[in-house]
């Protein structure tokens, strides 16, 4: 499977945005120059109407960078939500604004129960106000300008899709292992909402999916990444008089790895080729998950002890692995997920 060439030059084009800009700075440039918060956005609604393959392309060089931007968080989670909740009105109102970069974006959707739809339990009294608590939500330091919010209705216990209507709802960052990506922490105490969709399962399912194929070539790219940093290490570290790339051991854990990435890769690639369809999607999210956590242990191991200090990039390949690897489900939940929809086991 080959990348187009405008798809080469979307790579080429963020791949120099990102050396240029360090952190969080990209962002202005990112939107500015190359329209990455339009990618997901039809051209209705001001966007650039592209589909999961650029979206893929983008995430997986903000991966190799360890960027902490917030492109899965505001350009992808919300676009992804009001697009499925076909409230075309809603769309028209906030999506133009998402698409400029100029309005950031959030979708609280994970409580303390976990990320499946059984543990959202937040409650919407009956008049739209809703009181709960949303962890684990992608979005940049400050407060987001469009919250969209999952959320199950006391009366019929139906999940529903919703929007914040005001501010009256707090907004806490909350210190994580991998310093790279913010996560935040939602409370709500009659907030204010306006529903979107009842139909609410039908979007975390498509939003699950979509989650689950971006992140994996996020997880590809800063597993690639990894891998190219300890290939260059292994080649200048000299012990006994050699390079220690030199090492037949050394040699087949590489070539290991290299197997292992490449593998993973072509899951990511076939997942946003086929538009995120369940099962690709959910096999590149488990096996993507668990190569970056394979990649980015090895690099420590294969720097040694200059892999573990703060300046260097591999602990933080390590902490964006795991982390990363328990966003949206574990690899587990995944593979369960397969297993149910072939058969092997019961199902949801």
């Amino acid at each position: 499977m080959r990348t187009t060439r405008e798809q080469d030059e979307l790579r080429a084009a963020v791949r120099s945005v990102l050396a240029r800009h360090e952190g969080a700075a990209a962002w202005a440039p990112l939107t500015g120059q190359i329209g990455v918060a339009a990618l997901a956005v039809p051209e209705a609604y001001g966007g650039l109407g592209c589909g999961l393959p650029e979206i893929a392309v983008v995430a997986g060089e903000l991966g190799r960078a360890l960027s902490p931007v917030p492109f899965l968080g505001s350009a992808v989670l919300p676009v992804t939500a009001l697009l499925a909740s076909a409230d075309w009105g809603a769309c028209a109102r906030l999506l133009p604004g998402l698409a400029e970069g100029a309005r950031a974006g959030a979708l609280a959707w994970a409580e303390e129960g976990g990320w499946e739809a059984e543990a959202l339990t937040t409650a919407d009294d009956g008049a739209c106000r809703l009181s709960g608590r949303k962890e684990y939500v992608l979005a940049a330091p400050e407060r987001p300008d469009v919250c969209l919010v999952f959320a199950r209705d006391d009366r019929t216990g139906r999940l529903g899709v919703y929007e914040l209507t005001d501010e009256t709802w707090e907004f806490t960052q909350i210190p994580t292992l991998d310093r790279t990506r913010p996560l935040a922490r939602i409370l709500l105490d009659r907030a204010p909402a306006r529903l979107l969709t009842a139909d609410g399962e039908a979007v975390l399912a498509r939003v699950r999916d979509v989650a689950a194929t971006v992140l994996a070539a996020e997880q590809v790219g800063g597993a690639e990444r990894a891998l190219e940093e300890t290939v260059r290490h292994v080649g200048e570290r000299v012990q006994f008089g050699r390079p220690i790339g030199s090492f037949q051991a050394l040699k087949h854990r590489l070539a290991d790895l290299y197997t292992a990435v490449e593998s993973a890769r072509s899951l990511a690639l076939a997942a946003a080729h086929t538009d995120a369809e369940p099962l690709a999607a959910a096999a590149a999210r488990s096996v993507c998950s668990q190569t970056y956590e394979t990649v980015a242990g090895e690099m420590i191991q294969l720097h040694g002890g200059i892999g573990v200090t703060w300046e260097h990039p591999a602990h933080d390949h390590l902490k964006r692995a795991h982390q990363s690897a328990r966003l949206f489900g574990s690899p587990a939940a995944h593979r369960i997920r397969i297993a149910a929809a072939l058969g092997l086991v019961p199902g949801p």
